[in-house]
This record gives C-alpha cells, structure tokens and sequence, in this order.
C-alpha cells in the first residue's frame, strides 16, 4: 500500500511542482495521463488565466490533477472560489499559513496538501488538518526555506513527528533519488527542475536548454531578506551578489528586483537580466524529453535502485 497512491488516486507516487511559468495545463495534464499528479502553477496566473488552464487541463486528462496556490498573492481569495467553481479536487498551497483555507477546501470536498521547509512549519500543517505535507529541502529551486535545512536531513525528521502521508522535494530529478527519499519515509515524491526540462513545459525553450547546461554550483539561494530564492548564476544574479558586498537595505534589493524579472527570464527567455529560478539538482539533467519518457526513466531506474539495493550485504 502507498499512502500517496491511495489519497490522489494516481498509478505512481509522483508529483509535479506547481512552478512559476512553467507549469501550465500541457505540463500538468502531461504528468497526470503518465501516471502521476500534474499540478497547474496558479502562482504565474491572472484568475481568468487560471480558469482556463483549469479547463483545458480538464479537456486534455480524464486523470487526477491538482492546482498549486502561493498563499502570498493580493488576489487570492478570487484564485479560492475558482478552484471551487471548476470543481478542482486537488489543491496543494504554499507559501502562507495552513490554517487560513484548509478548513474552508475541506469542507468543499478538496484534498489539501501544504508545502513546509522545516519540521515546525509541517507541524503546523498537520495540526491545521491537511491532507498530506510536502517537506522540501533547500536544494529545490525556485523560493526556498530560510533554514537551509537538506532534503536528507528534512525527510527523517518529519517522518518521526507528522503521522500524515509525506511527500519530499528538493533535489529530487531521478529513480534513485527517488528511492533514496522513500527509504528515509517519504510516501511519494515531487519534481520541479527535472519537469522544467520537459517538453510540455511552459517555460521558454532558452530556459530549457539553460537548466540542461547547468554544472554543479551554477545555482545558489540568495535575496533572503525578501524572499529566499535559488537562481541559476546570470548577470541578474551577479548585480544581486555585486549589491550584497554594499550592505543593501531591503529597499535596494525590492529595487533591483523590480516586477515581473521571474516572468522575463523563465517565460520570455532573457537569460541575462532574468531571474532564473531552479534547482540545484539541474546539474543531474541533461536532455529536454517529453514528460512521458521521463516519468517511464523515473519508475525504471527506481525499480533498478530497489533490485540492487535488495542484493547488497551489509
């Protein structure tokens, strides 16, 4: 029995993160008709985006599939009543308290799972009456833990005091890391960088190729009084450390930032004055296949993992 398997109705205890520009209703419905849960992006949506993502998604599986909200965004008791009016039935939240809508979902039928990145927060989640939990490590990309805490590290230590299913991220992109994760207690698994260089994947192809390049050290977290976010290293992120050795003050960080550099780079490919969000885990990758292919390598090299391990005398 898998727990993950069983709360998603799903074939694999697999997850796609729902990422900025990248993870539209192609990406989402592409992961849920191979096997596992595709989740649609809300956070780089207007709400009428949304809805039809929401619906075209509905129009191209007849699989479950799920929609990722960031708890952060002005609009997002108008994302809320979307999601209840297409009948979503999956809602992964993040980036906010657990206690603000969980109930609220609940009650309208919903599985919620919150993401956390330290014990104390996945706690919380548990008490806030979620679904499931996804405990990511600072190796993912995109926003990240303050603590810092690794996925190794993480995963053991919200399996020994949270009871609901457990799902890892974070440096997660092949069937051995996926084996790895599991046999520390995760329940399942979800995938942001790996789903990033995927075909169906909304991101720019120039992104794309940029993910498949990258070597290791080529990201880093940084922006940590705002936000902490992983970045592949571009002359974005070198303006942002070139600022750093000044001293800024939060004001100069917002500055540089500006609105929508997320947006530039990773949805319109500017990989100079972009920001580039992504995992460390991009140095594991190293072609763009469809999602297809990739869920079907992830479950091969996963059972492989399983039959050598089983072989091993300690």
């Amino acid at each position: 029995m898998n727990r993950i398997k069983d709360l998603f109705k799903i074939q694999y205890p697999i997850i796609q993160g729902g990422m900025i520009w990248a993870s539209g209703y192609k990406l989402a419905s592409a992961v849920s008709n191979s096997g596992g849960l595709g989740l649609i992006g809300a956070g780089s949506m207007y709400p009428d985006v949304l809805r039809e993502h929401i619906q075209k998604c509905k129009k191209a599986t007849d699989k479950p599939f799920g929609v990722n909200v960031p708890m952060l965004y002005p609009n997002l008791q108008e994302v809320i009543e979307i999601i209840i009016e297409e009948d979503v039935k999956i809602v992964f939240t993040s980036a906010g308290n657990p206690k603000t809508y969980t109930s609220f979902l609940k009650s309208k039928g919903i599985t919620v799972v919150h993401v956390v990145s330290s014990l104390k927060f996945a706690l919380k989640a548990q008490e806030a009456g979620v679904d499931a939990v996804v405990a990511e490590g600072f190796e993912a990309g995109g926003h990240n833990g303050r603590d810092e805490t690794t996925t190794l590290t993480l995963i053991p230590m919200v399996k020994e005091k949270v009871d609901i299913p457990l799902i890892a991220a974070g440096g997660i992109a092949t069937g051995t890391s996926m084996y790895a994760v599991m046999s520390l207690g995760a329940d399942g698994v979800q995938l942001g960088s790996r789903f990033v260089a995927s075909e169906e994947a909304s991101s720019h192809q120039d992104f794309k190729q940029m993910v498949v390049d990258a070597k290791e050290g080529d990201t880093h977290l940084t922006l940590k009084e705002l936000a902490p976010v992983r970045l592949l290293k571009n002359k974005f992120y070198h303006d942002v450390a070139e600022l750093y050795t000044k001293g800024p003050s939060i004001e100069e960080l917002k500055t540089l930032l500006g609105r929508a550099r997320a947006k530039r780079g990773m949805f319109e490919g500017d990989l100079v004055e972009g920001e580039l969000e992504i995992g460390q885990v991009s140095g594991l990758i190293h072609d763009i296949k469809p999602v297809r292919e990739i869920v079907k390598k992830l479950i091969s090299d996963f059972e492989i993992t399983k039959q050598r391990m089983q072989q091993l005398e300690i």
